[in-house]
């Protein structure tokens, strides 16, 4: 049967709004069955309202838990909202907003009643909390987003004080509480009729996209970007950068097109995924085909998921950028582009990116920090601004301003999609160019992700692998220099594993969703040395986690 991957979805693609959003209010979690209790994963909650997982008692009950969690850290200044377009991130903005105010907390949302990417919410929090004015106080934030998943997902994401997505602590502590809260009946949740919380004196405004906009000169050469004359088409995939665009071109004076302005909530205007679903994806070349096949109109072409954290690039010359391609290169470019950077800021990277930023950090003299999977392992560096740059293989990335100070500690897929732009008017070269010169004068490795089948106990076993059960002394024909479960630039737990020689490595890690675990693999040596790799990983970790 040949695969719908890339072609326009169907009416039969599309999901019943009605349907969903009842559900969202009707349904009741069972807190017997794990799959509709609270579980915060690398980015908040998310789950179906159809499916139980995502609905208005969960909200309700998260929202809660985060108004006492803020309490018990003593934050006592406003709480930043947004929602993405996303169709159940409005009615869960709205339970989060008759909880906030049943609980008198201090709460900013959007001026415009428009969408807030995520990264213009870390932004705000960070302005509030970092600025001029001098708060005595700090904001913290909360965005209603499940970022780049199908339409019928809703997610719930909470940012702390320092701008970024919350860490393992706060997560874990917010959702025993939230699941505690539900398994009561929600009697220990207050709130107001959602009328009286849009009346409440304790509700103000923010101009997110004003703020965000007026400020990027200070992370970005624009005026670069405007003088170079480049015709940049920036499609925002319906999601909510979908305003923003068209303000960064008429503010900064560039030539953009915002190539698609509309905003639909089943997303009938999308092409399908591998996988034949509709899903917000800017790395996946099915998800982007009708931004790739429109490429030729542009000088560059960039895309953005629905909550704007993510970043898809495609050139002329190259098409859709690999993510960690376009890593690889932004690191090149950046580091030898940012003159008031601190001379002794670090490169940040996850474990699963290329080994490409290997090479490229130590060809510029700047240390490597390898953290575990999760954008939060990458905030404290750009909050102190130790680490100028941090960025993750599924294409979420953020780095320093000019002058070298924090500009969002959280992903951002528009500044990631505007650097493209920038690389090309200052250098002449597309970021794709410029990786292709980074493989004449490194190698060019074959990367590549597969999933093998693994029951919940077998997750957990390799969850919770140590580096003595891997007794392998080679891969693939070389000897293994490393056995990590441990990541080297913090520490911190990878919940895998990760094994890696001089020319190839691959780590494996239990997926959170599903009945699988994913291999992440590269070769320098060539595409056959890759397929040998991960046939070789497979067998490694299957007889671990099956023994």
């Amino acid at each position: 049967m040949t695969s719908r991957a890339g072609t326009p979805a169907l009416p039969s693609d599309l999901v019943d709004l009605t349907t969903l959003l009842d559900a969202y209010y009707d349904i009741r979690p069972q807190m017997d069955d794990p799959a509709q209790r609270v579980a915060f994963g690398t980015s908040g909650h998310r789950g179906s309202s159809t499916k139980a997982s995502f609905n208005e008692s969960h909200i309700a009950a998260i929202t809660q838990a985060i108004v006492e969690y803020r309490a018990s850290q003593g934050i006592e200044g406003p709480l930043f909202i947004g929602k993405d377009t996303h169709a159940l991130s409005e009615p869960a903005q709205n339970t989060a907003l008759e909880v906030l105010a049943g609980n008198g907390v201090r709460v900013l949302a959007d001026a415009r009643h428009g969408y807030t990417p995520t990264p213009a919410l870390s932004h705000a929090i960070l302005r509030y909390n970092r600025g001029p004015e001098k708060h005595q106080d700090v904001a913290d934030g909360i965005v209603a987003t499940p970022s780049h998943n199908p339409p019928s997902d809703g997610g719930f994401k909470y940012n702390p004080p320092h701008g970024g997505p919350a860490d393992s602590d706060a997560t874990g502590w917010i959702a025993n509480r939230a699941n505690e809260l539900l398994e009561g009946g929600l009697r220990g949740v207050r709130r107001l009729q959602l009328a009286q919380a849009l009346q409440a004196e304790t509700l103000g405004h923010y101009d997110f996209l004003q703020h965000y906009v007026d400020d990027l000169p200070s992370v970005l050469d624009l005026s670069a970007i405007a003088g170079s004359g480049l015709h940049i088409g920036a499609d925002p995939l319906g999601g909510a950068s979908v305003d923003y665009w068209g303000e960064i071109g008429e503010r900064h004076g560039l030539n953009l097109t915002v190539v698609n302005s509309q905003v639909d909530p089943q997303w009938a205007f999308m092409t399908l995924d591998w996988d034949e679903k509709i899903r917000m994806d800017c790395s996946s070349p099915y998800a982007m085909a009708s931004l790739i096949a429109k490429a030729s109109e542009y000088d560059i072409a960039t895309g953005n998921d629905a909550d704007a954290d993510r970043h898809g690039i495609v050139t002329g010359d190259g098409g859709l950028m690999n993510p960690n391609h376009y890593l690889a290169a932004s690191i090149d470019y950046l580091y030898r582009h940012r003159p008031d950077w601190p001379s002794t800021a670090s490169v940040g990277k996850t474990l699963v990116s290329s080994s490409m930023i290997d090479r490229v950090a130590a060809s510029l003299g700047r240390k490597l920090v390898e953290v575990p999977v999760g954008f939060k392992w990458f905030v404290p560096g750009l909050l102190d601004s130790s680490g100028a740059f941090g960025g993750e293989e599924s294409a979420g990335a953020s780095f320093l301003r000019r002058d070298g100070g924090v500009w969002t500690t959280d992903k951002d897929g528009i500044l990631l999609a505007l650097l493209a732009s920038e690389m090309t008017a200052v250098t002449g070269e597309t970021p794709s160019q410029r990786y292709r010169g980074l493989t004449e004068e490194f190698g060019d490795p074959a990367y590549a992700r597969i999933d093998a089948p693994a029951s919940r106990e077998q997750k957990a076993a390799l969850g919770k692998l140590s580096a003595e059960q891997v007794t392998a002394a080679s891969l693939a024909g070389e000897e293994i220099t490393a056995k990590l479960t441990e990541a080297p630039g913090n520490g911190a737990a990878v919940g895998g594993l990760k094994v890696t020689t001089d020319n190839a490595w691959f780590a494996a890690r239990p997926s959170g969703t599903e009945d699988v675990y994913k291999i992440y693999a590269e070769s320098f040596k060539s595409p056959d040395h890759l397929k040998q790799v991960q046939d070789e990983a497979k067998a490694l970790v299957d007889g671990v986690i099956q023994g």
